[in-house]
C-alpha cells in the first residue's frame, strides 16, 4: 500500500513539473508564432495574376 503512495506522490511532482514548465513557455511567448515555417509555404503572397508559362510552347 506505501508503493501506491509513493507513486501517486512522485507522478503528481512530475506532472507539477510540467505544468509550471507549460505555464513558463506560455509567458515566455514560445506559442506566440501563428504562422510557423511549415504552414508559409501553404500562404500565397503573389501580387498580380498569374504570367503563363513560355516552357510548352508547340512549333
Amino acid at each position: 500500500m506505501s508503493v501506491i503512495f509513493l507513486l501517486l506522490t512522485v507522478s503528481t511532482l512530475v506532472a507539477g513539473v510540467f505544468l509550471l514548465g507549460f505555464i513558463w513557455a506560455v509567458s515566455r511567448g514560445q506559442y506566440d508564432d501563428d504562422r510557423s515555417p511549415a504552414v508559409r509555404i501553404l500562404l500565397d503572397d503573389r501580387v498580380g495574376p498569374i504570367q503563363p508559362s513560355t516552357d510548352n510552347e508547340q512549333p
